[in-house]
């Protein structure tokens, strides 16, 4: 029979995350969300628990365990406040996961013992101004010349990319033509602040307030031959199964806000009082709630699907597009009804609920959008 009980670690794990989430989180994030600001400190002890460290080998400075296990810490951490949870997020299935699945041994032990440790972010710069689903249609090149590769082009809405801690962007761009004449696109690592590389201002944002996101122009940057990720002409490939994989850590993502809006509303309805005894007690809210409760429900158990198809190193394309757009969804119309629930609470920022309400609707955007996911089920069924 399906057991979805957690092991004894996964559950230290999580109870540990969702301590430090409670405990170190929670009492600080509001005002740096209202500030715009990245909270470093959170960011360094984050870093210092190992959490950007979870699925790598210990030989690269990581924890040795798996996505799943990190997985577990976006989802506590998203309880209490998407933006950090976003920058463990991208950090590690955005920014250090590409170079773990297809660097050179060289490349991971240049790059992974800092990105483990949290003292430094990478970053992935896919999406450009003109090409977000469709990555196809990128227009970044890099062009080989002599020793170095030589790129140029733009890149928006990328995570982690702008902070004093970023380290590293790995660059999809256009590196020639195939036989058909299809473009032929390679993952390249540029690191930050070489010449020609720069760094727009932080994007004011309707959620993920605290959270790093820029657009990045490349005018003639030189970065060495040896910085391509992978082979020559894969990163198409490349970037799909780290999409893939991402989806289901987002899925997480998405659970967590959803059951932080539970976890909410359950303590708002039994402190709130009107005409004599606590909204709890009306059926209305009770039934709310209780909807609220079963979407959280079935997504964690979406994702969970998903994340086990991948341990076991199953294909889970269709699982992981599943997950996302039932989480999304979940987080979505949990986010609404916590605001509902809340009533005019709920439309003031410094209330959790704003902030979760502000912070759902990216979930069925970023990494693929609802509509890709819905593409990508029906492929998946032969349509």
């Amino acid at each position: 029979m399906i057991d979805n009980r957690l092991s004894e670690e996964y559950e230290e794990l999580r109870k540990t995350v969702a301590a430090f989430a409670r405990d170190e989180v929670a009492p600080v994030i509001g005002e740096f969300y209202m500030r715009e600001e990245f909270p470093y400190e959170i960011v360094a002890k984050m870093g210092e628990m190992g959490l950007f460290g979870l699925p790598f080998d210990e030989a690269y400075g990581g924890m040795g365990g798996d996505y799943f296990a990190m997985c577990l810490a976006v989802e506590e951490l998203a309880r209490i406040d998407s933006s950090v949870a976003v920058t463990l997020e991208a950090g590690v299935s955005l920014g250090a996961m590409p170079i773990y699945r297809f660097g050179t041994e060289e490349q991971k032990q240049e790059w992974l013992p800092q990105l483990c440790t949290g003292q430094m972010l990478g970053a992935f710069g896919l999406t450009e101004p003109g090409a977000g689903s469709d990555a196809g249609g990128a227009r970044t090149t890099a062009v080989r010349k002599g020793d170095d590769w030589v790129i140029n082009g733009s890149k928006a809405y990328i995570t982690n990319s702008g902070t004093d801690i970023t380290g590293v962007i790995t660059v999809a761009a256009v590196t020639g033509t195939d036989d058909k004449g299809a473009k032929e696109i390679s993952t390249i690592m540029a690191p930050s602040g070489t010449p020609g590389l720069s760094v727009s201002k932080p994007y004011s944002k309707v959620g993920w307030a605290a959270s790093d996101t820029h657009e990045l122009g490349f005018d003639d940057v030189h970065v060495p031959a040896a910085n391509l990720l992978g082979d020559l002409g894969r990163g198409y490939a490349q970037f799909l199964s780290i999409l893939t994989e991402g989806r289901v850590a987002v899925s997480a993502l998405a659970t967590g806000l959803a059951q932080g809006c539970v976890d909410e509303c359950v303590r708002y309805a039994n402190e709130r009082e009107t005409f004599g005894r606590p909204i709890g007690k009306y059926q209305a809210i009770q039934f709310k709630i209780a909807e609220m409760e079963a979407r959280t429900h079935t997504a964690r158990l979406a994702y969970y699907a998903a994340a086990a198809k991948m341990l076991r190193g199953e294909p889970f394309k269709r699982e992981a597009a599943i997950s996302k757009l039932i989480s999304s969804n979940a987080a979505m119309d949990n986010a609404r009804d916590a605001t509902q629930i809340f009533g005019g609470m709920g439309f003031i920022n410094e209330a959790p609920v704003a902030r979760y309400y502000r912070d759902a609707k990216i979930l069925e955007v970023g990494e693929g959008t609802s509509e890709v996911q819905k593409m990508l089920i029906a492929r998946e069924l032969g349509l």
